[in-house]
């Protein structure tokens, strides 16, 4: 494991990004029968209200843990998406909260990390190009 990736600003960057999600996983978790119950009053069966909370626990534990620990920044990203993006449209746009703007602002940021990832995806690659060129001339002078 490298350690020299978690001194990084990309690091703390990722780390401030999922703090949100991070900070909602307990809450979700110990109220369950009330956020349950809050999407019930929302108009989804109860049922189907139990299934989606738990899924949203799914996908904030696993997109945030990806997100900050792991170098599957993209599949993060892309799970939390998954959650935010329903959830913006479902609980804060109609009618209108302030929380939509801070949500679309996580969007956002989670749109640049996914853009920064494919961007280092798109270096190390050209880096192992590099290096076999290099490998490869060594191989010629011999």
């Amino acid at each position: 494991m490298d350690l020299k990736r978690f001194y990084s600003l990309n690091f703390l960057g990722k780390l401030l990004l999922s703090a949100m999600f991070v900070n909602a996983i307990p809450g979700k978790i110990t109220n369950f029968g009330t956020q349950a119950q809050y999407l019930v009053n929302r108009g989804f069966p109860e049922s189907l209200s139990n299934v989606m909370l738990f899924a949203a626990i799914i996908l904030l534990i696993s997109g945030s843990a990806l997100l900050i620990f792991s170098e599957r920044t993209k599949l993060g990203c892309y799970l939390l998406l998954v959650f935010l993006v329903p959830t913006t449209i479902i609980f804060h746009l109609v009618p209108f909260q302030f929380e939509a703007i801070r949500n679309l602002s996580l969007i956002g940021g989670l749109l640049i990390a996914i853009d920064r990832s494919s961007l280092n995806y798109l270096n190390a690659s050209s880096n192992l190009e590099s290096k076999e060129i290099e490998y490869s001339d060594l191989n010629e002078d011999n």
